[in-house]
């Protein structure tokens, strides 16, 4: 309860129409209570003394106040819904926002499908109680509490008698809500489930279909499915127990009012107006009671969901902007030092990716980072962005710790090609200006020549102007990793982190973009992370990372004299790797 507190203020830039509509509701109970009393004065003044005149006048006063109800209930309605939608869209942004600010140990933490089911089915279900909240859910305490006022009005004592029987109903309403909330937080959790599933198969729909595995991930897919449908039905099951246990306790309370008011009727002590007056009240308590079980799902779930979305706006961001930080000066040197750099994955919870670090790159060079699968090469340069903090030491750009600033000012400076080309629905000309919306057609060009895409991209129907499909399916591997080249070089970065950024690219065209690099990286400084070892033979050094750990550095053809590591690579490629296989030997290391 208190998370669902912690979100009540999403609803503060409404409060005037969210009083707007509990004004209009109070009329609304007012109205709705009246009727029991005109109800008796028709029997007791009207019916009972055979005075049609009291019948016909009453008659008339029900009609108004109904049609005024009415009214006064479709402005409830129409500001209630203004004031949920309106959180609810508050509420999304803000868990959007958050989400930006995520480093990629947050997105470790937080997988894509449990964020997808906080920003859709859990901001729904909050956005949900609100309403309701200003509806029925706000309805139903105050025709109570009316009701109870006026049934001691009209018979103190026979009130008196149906207050254990309210009491009662009271505890177990509290008690099926406290239980569903609990059962609804473990099916949103089922759903979190079903949701990555759903999603990694549909990001991954070629795979599966290349690797014929849609017979498994069905199984994968169903297992989860029967999980969630399982604890639904626990859900759907105890809901059901709700109304008929309640629907008992209204026809005891019915039971009771008319052996006892009807034992007091018969001494004189009430009229037949009092009782059905009384009758009415009573129905009136507990048929919010009714109500109030079948909505107690949507507060269930609210309050489920509400904890799962404070999980995310309360969760604190591994990477944290410092409250001093200060900006990088537009003339940055670009000069990048690790110095003892000791990298895990969530903090010290985990194995070491990269220990004792120690690596200078001076302004204007080329680094090739080579090394097996698992070796840390791309740990290595996400650590320059700052996507992840290092755990011990310190990477430093002109002699600042990145920690010490600003993350934009940072980011401004450098450009990534990351190993998967992610593009984005829209045209080639915004994919390209991603990162530079204002670049000039020019520059774009320029961009797209230096990756060797402004040939392909002429030959597209509409040119620039073709339309991407999502995740860029409409175009080839090669294709939109020539785009994602291009999109970084568009933003004129001090540093650029190509991170196996041409593996889908041929020999000749990844040697003319080689070619372009070097014209325009000059006094820029570039981290390349190669699979082939012909794309680092030129570097102005090559780094050798071995299981996390700095091995070699230096020039090719130091490396060839000085580095088994290096050699073996490079044989395995491109020196005595054919020889050893036609020899029916390996190498003792494969290649990255």
């Amino acid at each position: 309860m208190q998370d669902f507190v912690r979100l009540i203020p999403f609803a503060r830039p409404c409060w005037k129409r969210s009083l707007v509509a509990l004004v209009l509701l109070t009329a609304v109970v007012v109205m709705d209570l009246a009727i029991p009393r005109l109800i008796q004065r028709v029997i007791d003044q009207g019916i009972t003394p055979h005075n049609p005149a009291v019948v016909a006048q009453t008659a008339v006063v029900m009609l108004i106040i109904s049609a005024l109800s009415a009214a006064f209930a479709v402005g409830n309605n129409y500001y209630s819904v203004q004031v949920g939608e309106n959180v609810g869209r508050d509420l999304r942004e803000a868990l959007f926002v958050k989400i930006q600010s995520f480093g990629y140990g947050d997105f470790d933490r937080f997988t894509t499908g449990k964020l997808m089911v906080r920003l859709s089915s859990d901001s729904g279900a909050f956005q949900r109680v609100v309403q309701v909240s200003l509806r029925i859910g706000t309805r139903a305490p105050l025709i109570m509490l009316g009701s109870l006022i006026l049934m001691f009005g009209t018979s103190q004592r026979l009130a008196l008698t149906m207050v254990p029987l309210l009491a009662l109903t009271t505890v177990g309403l509290i008690f099926f809500s406290v239980k569903m909330e609990s059962l609804f937080r473990r099916a949103q959790a089922k759903l979190d489930r079903l949701n990555t599933v759903l999603q990694e198969n549909l990001a991954g729909a070629r795979l599966v279909k290349a690797f014929d595995r849609a017979a498994f991930e069905g199984e994968r897919f169903e297992s989860a499915n029967q999980d969630f449908t399982h604890q639904s039905i626990r859900v759907m099951q105890f809901m059901s127990t709700m109304t008929p246990v309640l629907t008992v306790f209204v026809n005891v309370g019915l039971v009771v009012v008319v052996y006892a008011g009807g034992l007091q009727a018969i001494r004189g002590e009430l009229s037949v107006g009092q009782i059905v007056a009384f009758t009415n009240y009573m129905l009136t308590v507990m048929t919010p009671l009714l109500l109030m079980t079948l909505l107690s799902n949507v507060w269930a779930s609210g309050v489920a969901s509400a904890q799962r979305i404070a999980e995310v706006l309360d969760a604190a961001p591994e990477v944290l902007a410092a409250p001093d930080a200060q900006r990088l000066p537009e003339g940055a040197e670009a000069r990048v030092a690790f110095e003892h750099v000791d990298f895990r994955y969530n903090g010290y919870r985990s194995a070491a990716v990269l220990e004792d670090i120690n690596l200078v790159v001076e302004p204007g060079q080329t680094v090739a980072i080579l090394g097996a699968t698992g070796a840390g090469k791309t740990s290595l340069v996400n650590l320059i962005p700052r996507f992840y903090d290092v755990t011990a030491g310190q990477v430093c750009l002109d002699h600042h710790d990145l920690r010490s600033l600003d993350p934009d000012s940072l980011l401004a400076h450098v450009g990534l090609v990351p190993q998967e080309a992610i593009l984005f629905s829209g045209t080639i000309r915004d994919n390209l200006r991603y990162g530079r919306p204002d670049a000039p057609e020019a520059e774009i060009v320029a961009a797209a020549e230096a990756a060797q895409a402004h040939d392909f991209i002429l030959k597209l129907p509409q040119g620039y102007d073709t339309h991407v499909a999502q995740r860029g399916v409409n175009l080839s591997g090669g294709q939109k990793q020539r785009l994602a080249i291009a999109r970084a070089l568009l933003m004129q970065p001090q540093i650029l982190i190509l991170d196996d950024s041409t593996s889908s690219v041929d020999v000749e065209t990844e040697t003319r973009i080689q070619a372009a690099l070097a014209r325009i990286m000059r006094q820029r400084t570039c981290f390349v992370v190669a699979q082939r070892i012909s794309t680092v033979l030129n570097a102005d050094r090559i780094v050798v990372l071995d299981r996390g750990r700095l091995v070699a550095q230096g020039t090719h053809a130091e490396l060839l004299a000085t580095s088994p590591i290096y050699r073996e690579i490079y044989d395995s490629q491109l020196g005595a790797g054919p020889q050893l296989a036609e020899a029916g030997e390996r190498p003792r290391r494969s290649a990255p």
